[in-house]
């Protein structure tokens, strides 16, 4: 008899025809809420979860007794009780790699268009008020030659150092990481304390995982120490920032600018005044968005379900743990 799957993100015809081949497959591509009765009740007999941005609780865990793996179509996994999922032995997969080069050129794009002003100023052509050569009160800054202060130097971290580094000849910080000796050797980027690292980056790039120690790593104090013109850009996860300080200091010019791939609440409130803000660039979470990632982190989580439900040690697996403790 096949293990049933319940997946609920929208999957490609061929994913699918992937999954159906191995398993029995009950698929919500539109689901809402982890409390819909069609959704829970399937849960109830599955083996197998594949999916993202679904909030995963013990108590929903009681309800799904034969649960062995859980494929989650992301990198990041704060949705996740990795915890409680090893004490029940059931393995949690992601998607690292495979969206690291996309994420880091999201980042950049958005270190690009703060710096140089693009959203403001093509709005400023859209309005009709470009009617003679701009002004300095206009003006953007340069990238290239400047300081990049990375918080976090994991693999998108180091992809998005490389683009400066390489690219731009920027200088690069780092803090919140270990000792990287081989990136230091490569792109010349130093280790340094986090107080130095915000007093001294042209622009300072967030890159680290949500966890308890990085929940609002970003707040009053720590804008307060950055220079004046630093441009701050976030492509971890909202909640890194505590949102109403860093609204605060964009609006008294404590820091120049604000480049965001993501926000505390997702999809961002519409009373935010961020996407209002003309020194703000704000995205909607498109970080890994393109057809060729989204692709290949759907078919890494079918891969990883699979090799999880046969027994076989998935591609990427998160808790460790729980494989060992199956192994022995």
């Amino acid at each position: 008899m096949k293990k049933r799957i319940v997946a609920f993100r929208r999957l490609t015809d061929r994913h699918l025809e992937q999954l159906s081949e191995r398993f029995h497959v009950d698929y919500f591509p539109d689901l809402e809420s982890a409390d819909d009765p069609a959704f829970r009740e399937a849960l109830g007999e599955a083996h197998g979860l594949v999916g993202a941005s679904l909030g995963i609780t013990p108590e929903l865990l009681d309800g799904a007794p034969h649960l062995e793996a859980i494929a989650s179509i992301s990198v990041g996994y704060d949705n996740y009780p990795v915890d409680e999922l090893t004490r029940r032995d059931i393995l949690l997969c992601n998607t690292p790699d495979v969206l690291t080069e996309t994420t880091a050129d999201t980042g950049f794009s958005l270190i690009m268009a703060t710096a140089r002003r693009v959203v403001e100023l093509a709005d400023f052509i859209k309005r009709g008020d470009w009617q003679e050569s701009i002004g300095a009160s206009l003006y953007g800054t340069d990238v290239h030659g400047k300081t990049l202060g990375m918080v976090g130097l994991g693999r998108i971290g180091a992809a998005v150092a490389r683009r400066g580094a390489l690219g731009f000849g920027m200088n690069v910080l780092y803090t919140h990481a270990s000792p990287k000796p081989a990136l230091e050797a490569e792109l010349g980027a130093r280790r340094c304390e986090f107080d130095e690292l915000l007093e001294s980056a042209d622009f300072v790039c967030v890159s680290v995982p949500l966890t308890a120690e990085t929940t609002h790593l970003f707040g009053a104090e720590q804008f307060a120490r950055m220079r004046s013109s630093a441009i701050f850009i976030n492509i971890a996860r909202g909640k890194v920032v505590d949102e109403a300080a860093l609204i605060a200091a964009l609006e008294t010019g404590e820091i120049r600018a604000a480049g965001l791939d993501v926000f505390e609440r997702e999809p961002l409130p519409g009373d935010s005044p961020l996407p209002h803000m003309a020194n703000v660039v704000a995205l909607p979470h498109i970080g890994s968005a393109t057809h060729e990632t989204r692709t290949a982190m759907a078919q890494r989580a079918v891969d990883n379900i699979t090799l999880a439900l046969n027994g076989e040690r998935p591609i990427s697996l998160v808790n460790e743990a729980a494989w060992e403790r199956r192994q022995g």
